[in-house]
């Protein structure tokens, strides 16, 4: 199976199936992706996620982001859910450049933890509720997107290896991610060298610190989303398959 689904307009949309679990079961393919944002939605790419079966989408940004860049397209039968999991805004353009990018970017992940629990156990709600293909996204479908997934996947088993190599994947799209950004800054300066960026190092730093503090990254669901075990099962018979 291919896990990059090839749009013109959009970066970074992706199968999170296949992924292996502790329990000797897999991630089922064609029922949970990750994306940028769908605002960019259009044409032959609308056509494209049509045929996917998409019922669900979970919009992470901002509304003021929605605002400035559009959401997914009104479809007949598409539900559509704003859940803005981040509470403090920043500007990834402007981090200094002498500051340990992949720790920096970590410890925003630990603020939309903390701050962004109601966010994410409606996210899971929504996930496990949905009775068809779902998808969940942000702007470059990176940080807000790749944490969500992270959770989600830790939560149905996936070991840490493939949590990391799922959320670097991000970096094959990262050339078109700051082409993206310079075309809607011209009169900018990027001044992060890092931008786009998904190294598997931000991912492991955030799971680390949250074992770190909580025991476990299923502990942490537990102790500040309220997860429960009849959440945990029920996530994994929607989303695994033998």
């Amino acid at each position: 199976m291919d896990r990059h689904l090839a749009f013109d307009r959009l970066h970074n949309f992706r199968d999170l199936g296949g992924y292996r679990t502790d329990d000797g079961r897999s991630v089922r393919w064609g029922l949970l992706y990750r994306s940028d944002s769908l605002g960019k939605l259009s044409g032959a790419d609308l056509d494209r996620f049509q045929a996917l079966g998409v019922r669900t989408v979970i919009d992470l940004r901002y509304p003021w982001e929605i605002a400035a860049r559009g959401r997914a397209p009104e479809i007949d039968g598409l539900a559509w859910h704003n859940l803005s999991i981040e509470h403090r805004p920043y500007d990834q353009a402007v981090i200094d450049p002498a500051v340990d990018p992949w720790r920096h970017l970590a410890d925003r992940y630990a603020e939309v933890a903390e701050d962004g629990v109601a966010e994410l156990r409606e996210a899971l709600d929504v996930i496990v509720a949905a009775d068809a293909p779902l998808v969940f996204h942000c702007a470059s479908g990176k940080d807000r997107t790749g944490l969500l997934a992270a959770l989600l996947l830790a939560l149905l088993g996936v070991d840490e290896e493939q949590i990391a190599a799922d959320f670097a994947l991000t970096e094959l799209a990262t050339a078109r991610l700051v082409a993206d950004w310079q075309a809607l800054n011209p009169d900018r300066v990027l001044v992060w060298p890092g931008y786009g960026r998904a190294p598997e190092a931000i991912i492991r730093h955030f799971l680390a610190d949250l074992s770190a503090a909580y025991g476990s990254v299923v502990g942490y669901a537990t102790d500040r989303l309220g997860v429960d075990e009849a959440l945990t099962a029920r996530l994994r018979e929607r989303l695994l398959t033998d």
